[in-house]
């Protein structure tokens, strides 16, 4: 994005160069549970075989669909065949779980000695008849959550680009075949008058209006999805599919022209791979967190595809409504964002149309150009709120936001993990940035999940002042 197009009044700094971030193989976690007929395979050191048991060791009981490919002397000195060493493993794997898809998640190690796993993976694929995608999701990128976003653009150079006949005649055929159960409970009886006004019903009208296809991009749990999709089905507009769909076998067609819109901050790579190499047409739109973002996304779709949208702003209202208990809670307080998981911006737009005051948000990569229509929709809430503006820090020292964080004393810090529990020895009241990954934030329904998390903390304090911990506390530092 141009220097015009950025919101002007905002203001950028720019720090160390440094990520303080988790590692993107940590996208695993969330990806094998989401596309339900896949296997992940992270290839790298023992390190990063400690790193996935540390961040999801709670999942060794439920047989997850990920392993470590672990690299010995052998293959960093490039003493060994990497080839058939992977196609001995892929074929364990085909064996044991036969997935529809293996996703090769690349580490820095692979990185590092030219692994070149994206030249094997094609005559590997073609030998033992599986799917390969590679995605080098390591730790030199930005942020955590990026892996899912690595892993996504190779992904999307895999939807197909039309429909596969066969299956869809043979699904109808199936149909037609089978009898549903009004057939069945009427068997030998004459026709009831639901059924004589069968063909009458089959003429009614459909609840979408005829619009160029949209693909939605971002992995959400299916709840979410579902919440989304009937959010823009009120408003007339049919999802065509989902980037990733919960098979792999069922990734939506991608035809140039069609419309495509994300709903995560940190997809930028998928919405380049789809916009320049698959030469769709990305709406620019904020993100679906919050109700204020909530509205904004469905308002940008509908005024891309031509529709008027219908009762927006009276489901605002009433989802405002509903959490007003919650943002009594913050109101007039102020909440500073260290930077860890890219959706800091959203948050803080939410948050200060809730009442609260941002002085600062510290986020590990900004790309102006995705995130352009949420940093306008940022300024423009501080303005309509009353507030200063936020400064903006991408890559932010550390050191420097602690130093911030003493002059500034907020009443909430949203940081990473490393950087929580010396906060809280000082007297800083802290909420984890990973757990809004996790958590269902997107839609309208989910405003109050948020807030649940955010003041958490804060009904902590209150509560551990009421009991008189706070006066004990004091003492016990003295």
């Amino acid at each position: 994005m141009t220097t015009a197009q950025t919101p002007s009044a905002l203001n950028f700094e720019c720090e160390t160069g440094n990520y303080h971030t988790f590692c993107p193989i940590s996208c695993v976690a969330w990806l094998y549970q989401k596309i339900e007929d896949s296997f992940f395979l992270v290839i790298g050191t023992k390190t990063c075989g400690y790193f996935l048991q540390n961040a999801m060791g709670v999942m060794i009981f439920a047989e997850p669909r990920y392993a470590m490919a672990e690299l010995e002397e052998g293959d960093i000195s490039a003493k060994l065949n990497d080839y058939e060493e992977l196609k001995r493993l892929c074929l364990e794997i085909k064996n044991n779980r036969n997935p529809s898809v293996i996703v090769w998640i690349g580490t820095c190690t692979t990185e590092i000695i030219k692994t070149d796993l994206e030249g094997i993976a094609p005559k590997l694929e073609a030998e033992i008849g599986v799917p390969i995608v590679v995605a080098r999701a390591n730790g030199l990128d930005y942020a955590f959550t990026q892996g899912e976003d690595t892993v996504l653009a190779s992904m999307a150079m895999r939807c197909p680009e039309e429909e596969p006949k066969v299956q869809i005649q043979a699904e109808t055929a199936e149909k037609s075949e089978r009898p549903n159960l009004k057939q069945l409970l009427s068997f030998g009886g004459a026709k009831s008058q639901d059924e004589s006004a069968q063909p009458a019903a089959a003429d009614e009208e459909s609840p979408y209006v005829d619009h160029t296809p949209l693909i939605l991009f971002g992995s959400l749990p299916d709840p979410v999805v579902t919440q989304l999709n009937l959010e823009l089905k009120r408003q007339g507009i049919k999802v065509s599919g989902w980037l990733p769909a919960k098979q792999y076998t069922e990734l939506p067609v991608v035809k140039p022209g069609y419309y495509a819109a994300g709903v995560n901050p940190f997809l930028s790579r998928t919405a380049t791979a789809m916009m320049r190499r698959r030469k769709c047409k990305v709406i620019g739109a904020p993100f679906p967190i919050g109700p204020d973002g909530t509205r904004a996304w469905v308002e940008k779709i509908c005024s891309v595809l031509e529709i008027e949208p219908q009762g927006l702003e009276v489901r605002e209202r009433e989802i405002w409504a509903g959490i007003d208990d919650y943002v009594q809670m913050v109101r007039g307080k102020s909440v500073f964002f260290m930077g860890d998981n890219l959706m800091e911006v959203s948050l803080a737009r939410f948050l200060i149309r809730c009442g609260m005051t941002c002085p600062e948000i510290g986020i590990p990569y900004m790309d102006k150009r995705y995130q352009g229509a949420e940093l306008a929709l940022l300024e423009k809430t501080c303005q309509e709120m009353g507030v200063p503006l936020p400064r903006i820090v991408e890559k932010p020292d550390n050191y420097n936001q602690i130093q911030r964080i003493h002059e500034l004393q907020p009443d909430l810090v949203i940081t990473g993990m490393a950087h929580a529990n010396p906060l809280e020895a000082r007297g800083i009241s802290t909420k984890w940035s990973v757990e809004f990954t996790f958590a269902q934030l997107h839609g309208f329904g989910n405003a109050r999940d948020i807030l649940e998390l955010v003041t958490r903390p804060l009904r902590r304090n209150s509560a551990l002042e009421e009991l008189g911990w706070d006066k004990l506390v004091d003492a016990a530092h003295v």
